[in-house]
């Protein structure tokens, strides 16, 4: 696939041409250059991406845009930085994809990667998407560089950890629907309260097209507490506003609920029709999910029935609720990975798919936490509150993992078997200790306590019971 040629690389950027190429790909990290990908060489505060020129080169990019003088075929800008938000500004100007914007505290993901398949299932190979989670100012452009012009839909998963920051972002995007899947307290610190999270997602909406036949369409959670707040900033902006909950009230209604240990089957009213469907993965926070899903591809204009069919499939995202057997003790348990991130909401979510989650056998309920990071002055008072959500899950070890579990530890006591270890290597040797055939655990924590290293060796049988 031709992605960009040079030429129009140069207009979109401003940039000089040295030596014509086409490129198929476009990315930043040296690390994943494949063949004829355009390496962007950005200069951060840790490192300066013309210093990787040459290996991306090698690993046959087909071209670079830098600032730099560099031997072969380029793109030379002042700014690589703003020359990527340009190139990302002229895919999306050159596309007539839909484009929709997903934020939240929990579920953005999730929420992107469903969206995804779901209007896949309408439009085979014309839907874009981020990939892993870029999601910030980096990111969001990388991803909308790499949309191609024939796309149909682009969904963007937009992060903030700051006021101000989804305000630039959607501005970007000019997303046509803007999906907000919750709000909670992430990255409480550098918020006075909850409220301002909510304010701080709701800058997603003013990059939405103005009101009329035309306008764009904000999709809030209607059970959230903020509910209102978000409504009101939507509305604000011009937007037709669309709720999706279990509530009373909202547009996109789960009418009927059935959790079960591995999924969840709903019934759910979406404007004036009705589908019933399956969830491929389990727990009431992926119903909310689900509902913010179908809203979205019914703002698209995308077919319902076949968004059902694609939930049913959904499983297996990794640090997201995948699903492992891996030996122990002679046979096997299960892993339940939730490892990519974690704050007081998701956790608590988390929690409560594992109680629903009957182990075989002898097997118990285990659980390796980490840290919930960017928690500010609430933290201890955030984390010693997840003890009564591990008592109801009926966890028989919790291995605890970072300095802020030290309030957890505390309220947990010795109710339950609580081992606190300072790092991620020594949970995997408290559970290559502990863990026994037809036992689950669950494995969840901010990313930075680096959980996913511990599922990753489980996962490769690096286990020594």
């Amino acid at each position: 696939m031709n992605l960009w040629t040079s030429a129009a690389i140069a207009a979109a950027c401003q940039g000089k041409v040295q030596g014509d190429f086409t490129a198929s790909g476009v990315t930043f990290d040296s690390r994943e250059v494949e063949p004829g990908d355009l390496f962007i060489a950005l200069k951060g505060e840790a490192t300066d991406g013309h210093r990787f020129a040459q290996m991306a080169q090698s690993r046959g990019a087909a071209g670079l845009l830098v600032s730099e003088p560099v031997a072969g075929p380029a793109v030379t800008v002042a700014d690589t930085m703003a020359a990527l938000n340009a190139l990302g500004a002229a895919a999306r100007d050159r596309s007539g994809a839909i484009r929709i914007g997903v934020t939240g505290s929990v579920g953005k993901t999730g929420v992107k990667e469903a969206l995804k398949a779901a209007l896949s299932r309408f439009a085979p190979d014309a839907v874009h998407a981020s990939v892993k989670s870029y999601n910030n100012h980096t990111g969001v452009p990388l991803s909308l560089a790499r949309m191609p012009a024939a796309s149909r839909f682009g969904v963007f998963e937009m992060g903030m950890n700051h006021a101000g920051e989804l305000a630039e972002l959607t501005q970007l995007v000019r997303p046509h629907i803007a999906i907000v899947t919750w709000v909670a307290s992430a990255h409480r610190e550098f918020f006075a309260s909850e409220a301002d999270i909510a304010r701080a997602k709701a800058e997603i909406f003013a990059g939405l097209p103005a009101g009329g036949s035309g306008g764009g369409t904000a999709i809030i959670p209607h059970d959230n507490p903020h509910a209102d707040l978000l409504a009101a900033a939507a509305t604000a902006a011009g937007a037709r506003v669309v709720r999706f909950g279990v509530g009373d009230g909202a547009d996109v209604q789960a009418e009927q609920v059935a959790l079960h240990p591995d999924c969840s089957c709903v019934t759910a009213r979406i404007g004036d029709e009705r589908l019933t469907f399956r969830i491929g993965m389990a727990g009431r926070h992926w119903v909310n999910n689900a509902l913010a899903v179908l809203a979205g591809v019914q703002a698209a204009g995308g077919d319902l029935a076949l968004a059902g069919l694609a939930l049913a499939e959904l499983n297996g995202l990794p640090g997201r609720g995948r699903r492992l057997r891996v030996p122990a003790g002679g046979g096997q348990a299960i892993v339940i990975d939730e490892s990519y991130n974690a704050n007081p909401a998701s956790m608590a979510a988390s929690l409560a798919v594992l109680r629903d989650v009957v182990p075989a056998r002898n097997g118990r309920r285990l659980a390796v936490l980490g840290s919930m990071k960017e928690l500010g002055a609430l933290s201890a008072d955030f984390h010693a509150g997840i003890a009564p959500h591990i008592i109801d899950a009926q966890v028989a070890l919790a291995i605890l993992v970072g300095a802020e579990m030290a309030p957890l530890a505390q309220a947990l006591g010795r109710r339950i078997d609580v081992r606190h270890v300072a790092s991620a290597d020594a949970a995997l040797a408290e559970i290559q200790r502990s863990l026994a055939a037809d036992d689950v655990l669950l494995a969840k924590g901010s990313n930075s306590i680096g959980l996913g290293r511990v599922v990753a060796a489980l996962a490769a049988g690096e286990h020594g019971a």
